[in-house]
């Protein structure tokens, strides 16, 4: 093991940096460290005899590094070196790190035996963390270590290194007898200790980015072939929208209902503090509290594996990572050892890596934070002997974040659903939840809400309400119980409207499960070829393709599919097509932008698309057209492939108002359109979706996105169809609604079809086209709500 040396003009600073070092390993595992400070125990200054006696004492073969403070502890540190033992000084290594975090991250990193360059290399990143934190540190610019031992590996996984494949690449990168770092090469960030979750997060790598993996010790070799296995494997990571389903036989213990009601438990309370009571050993007081957390958090994960599905229970393992994280950790004690009690340091430590978190570009990594939020508190309710939120009473659970062990440790009998003060659909706690089947509102804000009292939500509606009429509740309860029920029995027949009119009801579609498990669907109405072939590291061939679209059309049935061309930029980027960092990613390269510049791609796609049209019923789509000359250059990339008398019908996407604004030109020649409501929306609105702050602006249900949807079906060309595939054809109430606007073909979420299929068998178009037609009269997203709810109760 090396020795170390702390040069420093002052001897209790000296000695204070000294003791809080090393509080952060035990005894037995701490390097030899000596201390050559001030001239005597209360005059400043350096005296390079006192250094050099002290490298003679710390003195080992493995070497030794001189940490300083500042001026003369430089000079006196050199000049130290000319009277030792030429031997003794070829092993020495001066460090320019800060004296205090250098010294910590020293005495950890030499602990386990890391040779002398890893831990100076160790001791000059002390400033990383709180440098990335706050911001002013120069984490853009820093260069890759050199090493003969690194590979590089993509990130294929949809939401790039968040909590839980980065505690894989933690948890593997700390079997092996190497020290292993990470660099985000797309970003320039790194490179930061693979070893800590916390500093893994910083890299914010996310999909499509690259990422440089080097090891050094005995089993670097080892550590990067394991790591390298892991990234082919997309880190293990299970899409959201796959481990949010339940697997099959998996029983449901929730409702599965959107509708709720019952008394409030409110849980969104900070764990009380106050009554704490520091005493004499804080540093043992803390690892208590780490070791109970542990357990508790082991025994959710194995019950969650039982009764929810092995995806949903990785998250904690994620968890489990964090309250072993040896950069949160180290955190702690320092401030601890600064005379902070423990709940302090804790919660200084944990908020701070929540901030990161929230300072992420991902909105998915975002949410994130919210993990470690529950972290922080399950510790702090151990330390305080708080008890666990979630009581043993029946009603609606109120919370202010839903974390994952929430959703994991609830009654799904007793608890008739939960409401979420924050929006956002993707935290690991929704995904709980939802698994579990448990009826879940998210974003209903600060209203206040009493303990006990009566609450009723309405997620189709976006409705949370303090004491409600709760039989309209109940009603809509046994309504749309028995609506479920019916919806599945009929699944298979089609939606025809009560004046005899068809609508195509068909599914939107990432992968071959999602076809499968379309029951009813009339087909495809949107096949997500970035999401298809998102985990590749390289361009799928046309073979490929070939045989992932064939597997579609087969799950189906052999039922028209509808397959968009590549949509990538802004939050869907592709491994295999690197794109620069924009400003405003979503206003810049996105969709068939994209492929003006790599042509090659969008023609390998063409010829796929082309030849599963011989076989089956094809509708070729592309995305984010905004100029007649964008749909002229598609269609002369399309015939220069041949694809003339191959059967494919062509369409666009009306994603942005300029195209909704300029259809009656834009479609000429075309065989339909698909508008997606999503982005429509979120461009009408100018509200980015994934931001809580903004996200209500975001609602489909605008007039203003109506209006521009009512545009595109009145102003069309003739004989040209108009479809919707966004988000807005999975909500029954808006169905019926784009059935009135005039629109025949829907595409929603597999799960909805056989529900919207059963409203619009009860549904007269003639009064549909009159709701709707006052529906674009109206001032708010609100109101147009507010006259569905009334249209149905009629």
């Amino acid at each position: 093991m090396i020795g170390i040396v702390v040069v420093s003009h002052s001897r209790a600073l000296a000695e204070a940096a000294v003791g809080l070092a090393s509080e952060m390993v035990s005894e037995g595992d701490r390097p030899v460290i000596e201390i050559a400070a001030g001239l005597d125990e209360t005059t400043f200054g350096t005296d390079a005899a006192a250094v050099a006696e002290a490298i003679g004492a710390a003195d080992s073969a493995d070497g030794v590094l001189v940490l300083l403070d500042l001026g003369s502890a430089v000079l006196s540190a050199e000049m130290a070196l000319e009277f030792v033992d030429p031997e003794v000084a070829e092993r020495v290594k001066l460090s320019s790190a800060p004296l205090v975090e250098g010294l910590v991250a020293a005495v950890v990193t030499a602990s386990t035996g890391a040779p002398l360059d890893a831990v100076l290399e160790e001791a000059s990143r002390g400033l990383a963390g709180k440098q990335d934190h706050l911001g002013d540190g120069p984490a853009a610019t820093q260069a890759v270590v050199a090493s003969d031992n690194f590979v590089e590996v993509a990130v294929g996984n949809e939401h790039g290194l968040h909590a839980r494949p980065a505690a894989k690449v933690v948890g593997l990168a700390r079997r092996f007898d190497a020290r292993v770092t990470l660099t985000n090469l797309t970003t320039g960030r790194g490179p930061v200790d693979a070893g800590s979750l916390s500093m893994v997060a910083t890299l914010n790598a996310q999909q499509g980015h690259r990422l440089r993996v080097g090891a050094s010790g005995p089993e670097a070799q080892d550590a990067l072939a394991a790591i390298s296995a892991l990234a082919e494997r997309d880190f293990d990571d299970v899409p959201a929208a796959q481990a949010a389903r339940p697997s099959v036989g998996q029983s449901k213990s929730g409702s599965g209902l959107d509708v709720a009601i019952g008394p409030a438990i409110v849980a969104d309370r900070d764990v009380d503090l106050a009554g704490y009571r520091a005493g004499e050993n804080e540093q043992q007081r803390m690892q208590d509290a780490r070791r109970a957390s542990e357990e508790q958090l082991r025994t959710l994960r194995d019950q969650t594996a039982k009764t929810v599905g092995d995806a949903e229970a990785a998250i904690f393992d994620a968890q489990l990572a964090l309250l072993d994280d040896s950069v949160v950790l180290d955190s702690v004690a320092e401030e601890i050892g600064g005379g902070a009690n423990a709940p302090r340091a804790w919660k200084s430590a944990l908020d701070a890596l929540a901030s990161s978190f929230e300072g992420l570009d991902d909105p998915y990594q975002r949410e994130r934070a919210q993990d470690v939020r529950s972290v922080r508190d399950r510790v702090l309710r151990a330390l305080v002997g708080a008890a666990e939120p979630v009581s043993a009473d029946a009603g609606v659970l109120v919370v202010r974040e839903l974390d994952a062990a929430t959703a994991a440790a609830v009654d799904a009998e007793r608890i008739t659903g939960i409401a979420v003060r924050a929006a956002g659909t993707t935290g690991h706690g929704v995904i709980v939840a939802r698994s579990r089947g448990i009826p879940l509102i998210t974003g209903i804000g600060e209203v206040e809400v009493p303990p006990g009292a009566l609450v009723g939500f309405d997620a189709r509606a976006g409705s949370f309400v303090v004491n409600p009429d709760a039989n309209v509740f109940r009603t809509a309860i046994r309504e749309r119980t028995a609506e479920r029920e019916t919806a599945l029995a009929d699944a298979e027949q089609p939606a025809v409207t009560v004046d005899g009119q068809t609508i195509q009801v068909f599914a939107n579609v990432g992968s071959v499960q999602d076809a499968a498990d379309a029951r009813g669907a009339d087909g495809s109405g949107l096949v997500r070829t970035e999401v298809l072939f998102g985990d590749r590291q390289v361009a799928p061939t046309v073979e490929e393709q070939v045989e992932a679209f064939r597997a579609i059309a087969a799950a189906l049935g052999g039922k028209p599919i509808t397959i968009r061309t590549w949509d990538i930029g802004g939050d869907k980027p592709l491994p295999f097509l690197a794109q620069g960092k924009e400003a405003n990613p979503f206003l810049g390269q996105r969709g068939i932008r994209v492929f003006r510049r790599r042509p090659e791609l969008l023609r390998d796609q063409l010829r796929a698309i082309c030849q599963v049209a011989l076989e089956t019923p094809v509708q070729l789509m592309f995305p984010m057209v905004t100029t007649a000359e964008e749909v002229a250059w598609a269609l002369a990339e399309l015939a220069d492939i041949g694809s003339s008398g191959w059967g494919v019908k062509v369409g666009i996407m009306v994603e942005v108002p300029a195209a909704a604004l300029r259809i009656s030109s834009l479609a000429e020649g075309l065989d339909f359109v698909s508008i997606g409501t999503n982005d429509l929306t979120q461009y009408t609105t100018a509200a980015d979706r994934g931001n809580s702050a903004v996200a209500p602006l975001a609602d489909g249900l605008d007039p203003a996105v109506l209006q521009l949807i009512d545009r595109v079906v009145r102003e069309v060309p003739a004989g040209v169809e108009v479809a919707v595939c966004g988000d807005l054809a999975s909500d029954p109430a808006a169905a019926v609604l784009l059935a009135g606007l005039g629109i025949r073909e829907l595409s929603a979420v597999g799960p909805q079809v056989p529900v919207i299929k059963s409203r619009l068998r009860r549904t007269d178009l003639t009064e549909a086209a009159k709701t709707a037609a006052h529906a674009l009269t109206l001032t708010s997203a609100t109101a147009v709500r507010d006259l569905l709810d009334r249209s149905q109760a009629e």
